[in-house]
């Protein structure tokens, strides 16, 4: 009996190494298989990131390639006399002490539609003669040098100064929107003269010019400081649709943002929990998720079709994007509150403080740097938004800077709509780009506000 029982345990014995191996062997095997797995895992995020980031690079490559050009426009060189036979104007109105100022600003008034009814276009021909000795022969190539806009810069030069009567100054004027397309080389000049834009003659004077300097890209002050224009494609800018963006941003600061900040704090805080609640909660998560377009067709509706607010306007874009930005700075906002740790509150409560005490003075002052987060970029997002503006007319032509809410307007994302459908695509390919280019500046400035805001304020507990 014992000689079977030793036999049994040094069997038992003997096969334990065996055992054990395999058991090795399956564990090693399977701990080789999850390696695998993870690195195959690995591979595919990283890659992933590698394209987004490549297709992220590719996207701003050719929207720089094609915009920064646009920054950099063909200007002529030219002497202007103001010659005082062709400026025959009154004296600029002075106000008179016993004078209101209604009665000066009409008098003012009177008088700049006076210096208006001037022939600017023979100042410019007669500076363009100066330099082309056959321009008599060519009177009207010669007016499709200088872009029709330069006149009103001359006719607002005079209106803030009236002494350059009769001096010769030395001005910068924008060509014609096909010139700067031609220098530019965003022509084929292959193509025969009855497919070309600009005549043979124009065509050799603008070339001479080039060469010599007289004509030569320059920074494009106009771009920024310019509202839109249909007349004089080459004058054509942004600061219409800037302050059209501002006016509505600024709206949605006052508005969304305190609105959004108040109903997430009741909600979260002081609100019940009840089906109302309940039912409440889902319906601002629905809200965003609705496509913006829908909040177009409820401010065409509501702000435009009920309260009779003028179309086209900032302060109705406004009022549509606060709408639109409400549910995002809300949800932002409560999920800030909810990461503040319930140690916090109970302490506050603890040592005797009312649940306002509580909120006010521990809580918010830790959520302050994910609230302003959820807030700017509730903004970003608003800034970028055109499909609800072209709902309630934004999509309108403007040929003036907005003084007021209330006056027409337009936005950025909008005049990137109308400029990439014009017919003088050459031109204005590039000019989208660079308007582009704007509106990604000021939506990433934003964004790194936000961050520079929750890295400042942040608190750790």
């Amino acid at each position: 009996m014992t000689d079977i029982n030793s036999t049994s345990a040094n069997g038992s014995a003997d096969n334990a190494p065996l055992l054990l191996s395999k058991t090795q062997k399956i564990v090693a095997a399977s701990l080789k298989r999850r390696h695998h797995q993870e690195k195959i895992f690995k591979s595919f995020g990283l890659t992933a990131v590698v394209i987004s980031l490549t297709l992220v690079a590719i996207l701003f490559i050719n929207i720089f390639s094609k915009g920064l050009p646009a920054f950099w426009q063909s200007a002529i060189t030219l002497d202007i006399y103001f010659d005082p036979q062709i400026i025959q104007i009154s004296d600029k109105p002075v106000q008179r002490p016993d004078e209101t100022d209604n009665d000066f600003r009409q008098r003012d008034i009177e008088w700049q539609s006076e210096v208006g009814m001037i022939n600017f276009n023979r100042l410019i021909i007669e500076g363009l003669n100066k330099l082309l000795p056959d321009a008599d022969q060519h009177r009207r190539d010669l007016q499709r040098i200088v872009t029709s806009g330069e006149r009103f810069a001359l006719r607002q030069l005079i209106i803030d100064n009236p002494d350059v009567i009769g001096q010769t100054k030395k001005l910068h004027l924008l060509t014609d929107a096909n010139i700067d397309v031609w220098l530019k080389g965003n022509i084929d000049r292959s193509l025969a003269d009855a497919q070309q834009q600009l005549s043979p003659k124009v065509r050799e004077w603008v070339e001479m010019l080039s060469e010599q300097g007289i004509i030569k890209n320059r920074f494009s002050f106009a771009l920024f400081m310019n509202p839109d224009s249909r007349s004089s494609l080459a004058s054509a800018g942004l600061a219409g649709a800037f302050m059209g963006s501002l006016y509505m941003m600024l709206i949605v600061i006052f508005l969304a943002v305190p609105m959004g900040v108040a109903a997430a704090i009741y909600l979260e805080e002081f609100a019940p929990k009840n089906k109302i609640t309940d039912l409440v909660e889902v319906n601002i998560n629905n809200l965003a998720a609705v496509p913006s377009i829908v909040f177009g067709l409820l401010g065409a509706a509501v702000f435009i079709g009920w309260f009779n607010l003028p179309m086209s306007a900032p302060v109705v874009g406004g009022l549509v994007l606060s709408l639109m930005t409400l549910p995002t700075v809300i949800i932002a906002t409560r999920s800030t509150l909810k990461a503040i740790p319930p140690s916090i509150r109970q302490a506050a409560l603890g040592l005797g403080a009312s649940k306002m005490q509580a909120i006010f003075h521990h809580v918010l002052p830790l959520a302050i740097p994910g609230i302003l987060t959820g807030a700017i970029i509730g903004v970003a997002q608003a800034l970028g938004e055109a499909a609800p503006l072209l709902l309630i007319g934004m999509k309108s032509f403007v040929a003036q800077v907005p003084t007021s809410p209330f006056e027409q307007s337009t936005a950025l994302p909008v005049q990137i709509f109308l400029w990439q459908g014009n017919e003088l695509r050459n031109f204005f390919e590039a000019r989208t780009s660079a308007a582009i280019i704007m509106l990604l500046a000021l939506m990433l400035s934003l964004n790194a506000l936000a961050i520079w805001l929750r890295k400042k304020y942040e608190k750790r507990w």
